[in-house]
């Protein structure tokens, strides 16, 4: 059970029930809330800018040491009492020294085609994570995202350890850094991985904010030039996609707050606004404006979405009076 409280644009979440995620409400209100969010007007230079050496501020690294303290914690009940997952628990979380640490030797188990070892590419990915930890914020805020809005999120440790769209979003977050880094070769390598173990596909080249949850994940595809900013929300069989052969800036741009239901297909680019709702099964071929529902093949604005933030609500159904009046259009 979540509630809300919003303080300007940044919202602010009270989780009532799990235990794990509630010491987390304050500290995203006060944290994140202080971090410009990403638009796809300056998400470019930005995405270019946090692929160069820095320091997180103090507000960042407390989030970043506030979620692996959680997850650690989790970690230590699950090795307590599951004896299965003890030796898995141990080695990928409990005797890493850092969230990154523990983050790469996750993405490392299955990624060893070409390099051998999961040792030798988790090495890799820590010294990605150390020239660049504003991947590692972008991870904790995805995690929180998933905590928030996903029921079957009822442990931190869940997403972090089991949900393959989290997996696959840091994956893409990894070779999104090498893209940026002129580093093609080892960044296509990355998404053909991601492909392959998660059926998620995302181009390295395509820029996603943070916050994210992409749930179940299986056959989300994301094209090369597609902007997602933050705190979106897309399920499974998501598409954003162009609209044949064209070159150029051809993929979507979904704004911030958007939720993107089940097997909607996004095509060309078009702008999907900013606290918009995109139905499942939809076919969108044109811009969707700002806090619109669509719905349909091809979508078509079938009301408006109940809060600002669908992406945060996941309220996946339409008011009856909405479709009353959308039919009525279409006769």
């Amino acid at each position: 059970m979540v509630h809300y409280a919003f303080q300007g644009r940044f919202p602010c979440f009270y989780v009532a029930v799990d235990a794990f995620v509630e010491p987390l409400a304050g500290l995203v209100c006060e944290e994140i809330g202080k971090t410009p969010l990403l638009t796809s007007e300056h998400m470019g230079n930005t995405m270019k800018k946090t692929s160069l050496n820095h320091t997180l501020s103090e507000q960042d690294r407390a989030l970043v040491d506030r979620v692996w303290q959680l997850i650690r914690t989790s970690a230590e009940t699950v090795a307590r009492q599951d004896a299965f997952l003890k030796r898995l628990t141990q080695k990928t979380v409990l005797k890493a020294s850092s969230f990154d640490a523990s983050l790469a030797r996750i993405l490392s188990r299955e990624q060893i085609v070409a390099y051998g070892s999961s040792r030798k590419l988790a090495s890799l990915f820590c010294d990605i994570y150390k020239k660049d930890p504003s991947l590692l914020v972008a991870a904790a805020a995805d995690l929180i995202a998933v905590t928030e809005r996903d029921p079957a999120a009822t442990n931190i440790l869940y997403p972090f350890m089991h949900f393959k769209g989290f997996h696959a979003l840091q994956t893409h977050r990894l070779a999104h850094w090498f893209w940026e880094n002129n580093r093609h070769d080892t960044a296509l390598y990355l998404q053909n991985r991601s492909s392959v173990l998660y059926s998620v596909d995302i181009h390295p080249a395509a820029q996603i904010g943070k916050g994210i949850m992409l749930d179940h994940a299986h056959n989300i595809v994301i094209g090369e030039t597609a902007v997602v900013e933050d705190n979106v929300s897309m399920l499974h069989g998501t598409t954003l996609g162009g609209t044949g052969k064209e070159r150029g800036d051809r993929h979507p741009k979904i704004g911030r707050g958007v939720m993107i239901g089940a097997g909607a297909k996004i095509l060309g680019n078009i702008k999907i606004g900013e606290g918009s709702s995109v139905a499942a099964g939809s076919v969108v071929l044109s811009e969707v404006p700002p806090h619109t529902t669509v719905a349909g093949v091809p979508a078509k604005v079938v009301g408006k979405p109940k809060s600002d933030t669908p992406s945060r609500e996941m309220d996946q159904s339409i008011p009856a009076e909405d479709l009353v009046v959308a039919l009525t259009r279409a006769c």
